[in-house]
């Protein structure tokens, strides 16, 4: 039963799918029905939590790639490109007007 519980876990109830509170009245239900023990339970949820980091990251890259091809579609300046061109015209000024 311990198996099968994470499979699904695996397969349908991740971490983006339930939140943390279902997941643990699921929990609590098949501990109280004896189908799950405290330390499992506790591996359970570990797991869960490694998987959610992961799919937290993967989010977090997929949408700055995303945000990323926006911006080089908008052709917005970067703070950084604006800094180095601000320095340059900082140096062509001052050799002009020394």
């Amino acid at each position: 039963m311990k198996e099968t519980f994470r499979k699904g876990v695996s397969l349908g109830l991740g971490l983006a799918a339930v939140s943390k509170e279902q997941a643990e009245k699921i929990i609590d239900e098949l501990i109280k029905k004896g189908e799950l023990s405290r330390e499992d339970s506790n591996d359970i949820f570990a797991q869960l939590r490694q998987k959610g980091e992961e799919s937290q990251g993967k989010m977090d890259e997929k949408v700055k790639q995303k945000l990323q091809a926006m911006l080089d579609d908008l052709e917005v300046v970067r703070k950084d490109d604006l800094r180095a061109l601000e320095q340059r015209l900082a140096a062509l000024e001052q050799k002009i007007h020394p």
